[in-house]
């Protein structure tokens, strides 16, 4: 069964990793485009299912996940430039938001059959001083990761909570999608992601 992972992102490539089977990774062929008409949750398994559906190969497993961060009924994607990574970290800085990971598995079959489904973790983030945010959108981290900062990187010491599934937090909700995979026959194993 080959399985492709539709991801141009070298922290769901690392997480997948972890699931022990042989993957493929293609870069999906999908513009992110935040439609205000969608709640955080149903934007993100808007895009996981856009990302998957892109590869356009029928015969093989296919899995697309995307990221977003929702405080205050803002979606947050990732920053457009430095003012926004700065505007976003302002923004949850000092506070509690909402990390939504959607995840869409396609698997091949006549016809065709599209799981999707999504994950949220608390996340609360320490106050930050004004040269604090500069320091950190100067290490270049924040500007390619939903809300402008990586949990796993330079941004974990900004972070004073999580509630929930810190692999959703980096991008891949890894005990779901193991169950996913073991329903499809894929031999993956026990434990192979954080509490």
């Amino acid at each position: 069964m080959r399985m492709i992972l539709a991801s141009t992102s070298p922290r769901r490539k690392e997480l997948f990793t972890r699931l022990g089977i042989p993957f493929d990774v293609i870069a999906p062929r999908y513009q992110e485009i935040l439609d205000p008409e969608l709640t955080a949750e149903q934007q993100v398994v808007t895009f996981a299912l856009g990302k998957a559906r892109s590869i356009g190969i029928s015969n093989a497993f296919i899995l697309g996940s995307d990221t977003v961060i929702e405080v205050d009924s803002l979606i947050l994607g990732k920053p457009a430039d430095i003012a926004d990574a700065r505007l976003m970290l302002t923004l949850l800085q000092g506070r509690t938001h909402r990390v939504m990971t959607g995840v869409a598995l396609i698997i091949p079959n006549e016809p065709v059959i599209e799981e999707h489904w999504h994950e949220v973790t608390e996340v609360r983030m320490r106050a930050m001083r004004d040269q604090q945010i500069d320091e950190y959108i100067a290490s270049c981290e924040p500007l390619d990761k939903a809300g402008a900062y990586a949990i796993q990187g330079i941004g974990q010491k900004f972070i004073e909570q999580v509630n929930g599934n810190i692999d959703n937090v980096i991008g891949l909700p890894l005990k779901s999608v193991a169950i996913a995979l073991r329903k499809y026959g894929f031999l993956v194993p026990e434990n192979v992601y954080s509490p």
